[in-house]
C-alpha cells in the first residue's frame, strides 16, 4: 500500500487540497456548459469571451473594484458586440469574433504593459492553482454553483435552443432570454475559471469534455454525465500528476484532456476513426 500513500501524498498539504477543490468546482460547471457549447457550435465564442476579459480585469484593478465585475462586463461586451456586428454587416460570425476578441485581448495586453499593477500576467493567462486561498474557493463556488444549477434546471429548454432556435421560438420559448442567458453563464464560468486555469487554458476545459462525450454517446443526458466524469477524472489526475512530475497543474489537466480526446477520437465505439474504418472495410474487419 506504500504506492497508494505515495500517490495521495500531495493532498497532505493544504495548498494542494485547495487547488483540487477549486479545480473540481470549475470542472463540473464547465463540463456541463461544454455540452451546450459543442451542440450550439459556440466553441469559438468561448474562446472569444475568455480572451476578451483581460482588459476588464486591468480596468477593474485600476478602478479598485472586484476583478470579476470588470471581467464579466467586458466578456458580455464581446458577446453582445459580436452579435450586433454579425447582424448588421455581411461578415460571418466567426470572422467578427476573431476581430472583436483579438482587439479586446490586445487592448488588455496594452493596458497591462502601460499601467503598473500587482497582477501577474502569467497568473491571469495560465492560472495560479497553487496560490489559491479559501476566499478564492468561496468566490469561485458563488459563481460556479449557481451557473451549474441554472443549466441543470433549464437544460431541456437550452437543448431545444441549441439544436433549433426557430423551433424553440415556435413552441413558446423566449429565445432572446435563452441566448443572452447562456452567454451570461458562459461569461460567469470563464470569470470563475481565471484563478484555476487562466483565460488561455479555460477554452480547453470548456470545450474538450463536451467534445469527448459527444463522440461517446448519442443521448444528451449520457453526454452530460460523460462530460462531468471525464472532466473530474482529468482534473484529479492532472493535479496529482503535476505534483509528482513537478509541472504546472493547469497545463497538465489540459494535456490529459487532449490525450483523452485523441484516444476517443480514434477508438470511440461508434464514432472512433479507426473503428469506422474497420467497420467499412470487410478485409480489415476479418
Amino acid at each position: 500500500m506504500s504506492w497508494l500513500y505515495t500517490f495521495f501524498e500531495p493532498y497532505a498539504f493544504d495548498f494542494m487540497q485547495q487547488a483540487l477543490i477549486i479545480s473540481l468546482l470549475v470542472a463540473v460547471s464547465a463540463s456541463v456548459l461544454s455540452c451546450f457549447l459543442v451542440l450550439k457550435g459556440w466553441s469559438l465564442m468561448g474562446d472569444a469571451i475568455s480572451h476578451a476579459v483581460l482588459p476588464g480585469i486591468v480596468i477593474a484593478y485600476i478602478l479598485n473594484i472586484p476583478v470579476i465585475i470588470g471581467a464579466f462586463v467586458t466578456g458580455m461586451i464581446c458577446a453582445i458586440s459580436t452579435g450586433y456586428f454579425t447582424n448588421n454587416s455581411r461578415l460571418k460570425e466567426d470572422t467578427v469574433m476573431g476581430v472583436v476578441f483579438s482587439g479586446l485581448f490586445a487592448l488588455g495586453v496594452f493596458l497591462f504593459t502601460k499601467i503598473h499593477t500587482d497582477l501577474h500576467l502569467d497568473h491571469v493567462l495560465f492560472g495560479d492553482l497553487l496560490g489559491v486561498r479559501w476566499s478564492d474557493i468561496l468566490l469561485t463556488a458563488s459563481l460556479t454553483v449557481p451557473a451549474f444549477l441554472i443549466i441543470v434546471v433549464k437544460r431541456r429548454d437550452l437543448l431545444v435552443f441549441a439544436f433549433d432556435p426557430q423551433h424553440a421560438k415556435v413552441i413558446g420559448l423566449n429565445t432572446t432570454v435563452l441566448h443572452y442567458g447562456l452567454l451570461s453563464i458562459l461569461s460567469l464560468v470563464i470569470v470563475a475559471s481565471i484563478k484555476a486555469v487562466g483565460i488561455i487554458l479555460v477554452i480547453s476545459v470548456l470545450i474538450a469534455p463536451g467534445a469527448i462525450s459527444y463522440l461517446l454517446t448519442n443521448r444528451f443526458e449520457h453526454m452530460m454525465w460523460w462530460s462531468i466524469g471525464i472532466s473530474v477524472v482529468a482534473t484529479f489526475f492532472g493535479i496529482t500528476l503535476s505534483y509528482h512530475i513537478d509541472s504546472a497543474p493547469a497545463p497538465t489537466i489540459v494535456v490529459l484532456l487532449s490525450i483523452i480526446f485523441i484516444f476517443v477520437f480514434l477508438f470511440a465505439p461508434n464514432r472512433g476513426l479507426l473503428r469506422r474504418r474497420v467497420y467499412r472495410d470487410p478485409e480489415i474487419s476479418e
